[in-house]
């Protein structure tokens, strides 16, 4: 389980566009890493419009943000192209990356019980260490918040 103050586990992925999106390439820069279910469902939508509105702002401080779900790239491509997303995405196919932040957890819905992704962010700080964490992450006003904590975080 990764928690505030530890060093936030390193991954590489593949990610839209055909890049690869390796954490440690961000080192020096505040990063918003945030986990969603499922590209093209309402919540991830207007979550990652969220955070691609504020896109500038995040610039500002020199925040990077990586949205992460167990989509393909390929997937990531058509959303991203869809919905005109900003946000990087990657592909976590194997929930690897998922399980390492303990957010592959199991879910309940009309009385079945299945794996997934609990929707949740973290902000990590220039030195790769976890600065916050947001877990069952409701959608409205999540994209405000981070962008507020990663504002403190680079001063």
């Amino acid at each position: 389980m990764v928690e505030e103050g530890k060093k936030a586990p390193d991954f590489t992925l593949p990610a839209n566009g055909g890049e690869k999106i390796k954490l440690s390439q961000f080192q020096g820069r505040p990063v918003v890493i945030y986990f969603y279910p499922k590209d093209d469902t309402s919540g991830c939508t207007k979550e990652a419009i969220a955070f691609t509105e504020l896109l500038p702002e995040f610039d500002k401080i020199g925040a990077a943000i990586i949205g992460i779900s167990p989509d393909s790239a390929e997937s990531h491509d058509k959303f991203i192209a869809k919905h005109d997303l900003g946000v990087m995405l990657a592909a976590d196919e194997e929930k690897k990356v998922a399980e390492k932040y303990g957010v592959w957890v199991e879910k309940s819905m009309y009385g079945r019980k299945f794996m997934g992704v609990e929707r949740s962010t973290f902000l990590i700080d220039p030195k790769g260490k976890v600065a916050k964490v947001w877990r069952k992450v409701k959608v409205n006003g999540h994209a405000d918040a981070v962008l507020e904590a990663a504002r403190e975080l680079a001063g």
